[in-house]
């Protein structure tokens, strides 16, 4: 699947990231409890290589990109809104198909929606991954493969990394949902892979941009709106997810996601 050049370091970065996740992941699924370690495997993995390549100077330099906001501000708005709106359409279409009302309350609460930001930015997530998934492995992929077929190969490393959140109780509701949908899981997060790189391919690498649309993800669609509460929900949330990347494909061109030459 990895092409010759840089192998070997995806492959170190691979055997790291998701030993060290699985590792932790293992006890909370044995004894349900939660060491809080687990996610950091991509991080560790990152930082860890980086060092060993580039030593501080290349550590820096990728925790910079971390704090890179100085991005075309047109692009704050897919960053921002982007799941909102796809969330928030999934629900909507659910609630209405499915006859019901949907439980809409935390909306009525701006500071709770404002700690579970800060809350799924540090430890739900982001922080975690995206040094590991965009700031290490995709640029990394992106010299050797078309910008679609990059995020298709990390799409699927993401979704194997994920697999033993199936097996925690207390990881959330989609995680229950997809020891069943196992395979949905994995197109969902290949098409949404793409649109991660769409995101990193128009922001010039900035992990802060991934970062902040990696908790917008997680905060629209199992916070704000109740997508995966409801029996269609996540239905309709993963068409929306493949039509949007589908547009973004067809407009932006599968070779680098961007209309500028990389």
């Amino acid at each position: 699947m990895l092409k010759a050049k840089g192998n070997k370091e995806l492959w170190l970065f691979l055997i790291i990231a998701i030993g060290w996740s699985w590792l932790f992941w293992l006890p909370e699924i044995i004894w349900n409890v939660n060491l809080y370690v687990a996610p950091f495997g991509p991080l560790v993995a990152a930082f860890f290589l980086t060092y060993l390549q580039e030593k501080m100077q290349g550590v820096l330099n990728l925790a910079k990109r971390g704090l890179d906001y100085k991005f075309n501000l047109i692009w704050y708005l897919p960053v921002i809104f982007l799941m909102l709106v796809i969330a928030g359409l999934s629900t909507l279409i659910a609630n209405w198909l499915e006859g019901g009302a949907a439980n809409y309350t935390i909306m009525r609460d701006p500071w709770l929606i404002i700690r579970n930001f800060i809350f799924i930015l540090f430890l739900g997530g982001p922080l975690q991954e995206e040094f590991g998934w965009r700031g290490y492995a995709l640029p990394r992929l992106l010299e050797n493969y078309k910008a679609v077929t990059a995020s298709i190969i990390l799409g699927i490393i993401w979704s194997i990394w994920h697999l033993p959140l199936n097996f925690i109780n207390q990881a959330g509701l989609q995680y229950q949902a997809a020891i069943t949908y196992i395979i949905s899981s994995l197109i969902l997060m290949v098409f949404i892979s793409i649109l991660f790189t769409w995101i990193y391919q128009n922001t010039g690498g900035s992990i802060f941009a991934v970062l902040i649309f990696h908790t917008m993800l997680n905060l629209s669609a199992y916070i704000i709106f109740p997508v995966f509460e409801m029996q269609i929900g996540p239905l309709i949330f993963m068409g929306l997810i493949i039509l949007t990347t589908l547009i973004v494909t067809l407009v932006y061109g599968y070779l680098n996601l961007s209309l500028q030459k990389n």
